[in-house]
């Protein structure tokens, strides 16, 4: 997998440790996406036995996971995991885990190692504690989306206990969208926290379309993620954030 031949233009932002990549159309975001996401992974590879990608769901990254999918690593030696999971078994159509599974686990990609969110037979608690075991192994990177409210992950704006998830010491925690739009009909799920991410040696965000990239700009001019909870994307202690973007 080759990166495209017309290169992201770096626009300034108004906050430290946040790099906006912008491209022409989706064909150039996508696989400047995949092969940046690509690099990271092979960089770590170098140095550790094994590399860790947390992925999110969702139809945007879609098309970046079908091309990552071909790039040519050891994905052997690779552990793929959700950011987040509604509370669905891992093969159904809604789960985020089937999307994975259908878009990045192909390829040359289908040689990685996956570790689901949900498992049969398995109570949301003991899924929480599994997950909490699995993150003890320090992400490479974790690939962020947002939503149009301004949630990333399984974080909401207002939540129910979004405090309480903001502020946990857990990489991983239950969490329940009752009375979030955003959440649509999924409203139990499994979500990355503050905490979570702050260990990852790399983070990146994914957006496409105007008025994220407006609402993204919005996001910039605060600190407080129960408004905008994908303000933890730069403001959660670690890595500085990539984020690309595309009409």
């Amino acid at each position: 997998m080759n990166p495209p031949d017309d290169p992201a233009v770096l626009e300034p932002v108004r906050r430290l440790g946040v790099q906006l990549h912008v491209y022409r159309d989706e064909e150039h975001w996508a696989g400047a996406s995949a092969a940046s996401i690509a690099a990271v992974l092979r960089r770590d590879l170098e140095q550790r036995e094994r590399a860790r990608l947390l992925v999110s769901g969702g139809s945007t990254p879609a098309p970046v996971y079908q091309l990552l999918s071909k790039a040519p690593l050891e994905w052997h030696r690779v552990d793929i995991a959700l950011v987040d999971e509604r509370w669905l078994q891992p093969d159904d159509p809604d789960s985020n885990a089937r999307l994975v599974r259908e878009t990045l686990l192909q390829n040359r990609a289908a040689e990685a190692r996956f570790e689901t969110l949900t498992r049969a037979g398995r109570g949301i608690e003991e899924a929480v504690n599994a997950a909490n075991m699995h993150a003890k192994q320090t992400p490479t990177l974790v690939l962020l989306g947002m939503g149009e409210d301004g949630h990333t992950a399984s974080l909401f704006p207002r939540m129910r206990d979004l405090s309480e998830a903001l502020a946990s010491p857990s990489a991983y925690v239950a969490v329940d969208a009752s009375g979030c739009a955003g959440a649509g009909r999924w409203l139990r799920r499994i979500s990355l926290t503050p905490g979570g991410l702050s260990a990852a040696r790399a983070r990146m965000l994914l957006i496409r379309g105007d008025a994220k990239r407006k609402l993204f700009e919005r996001a910039l001019d605060g600190d407080d993620a129960r408004d905008l909870p994908v303000r933890i994307a730069f403001t959660a202690p670690g890595a500085s954030l990539d984020v690309h973007w595309c009409p």
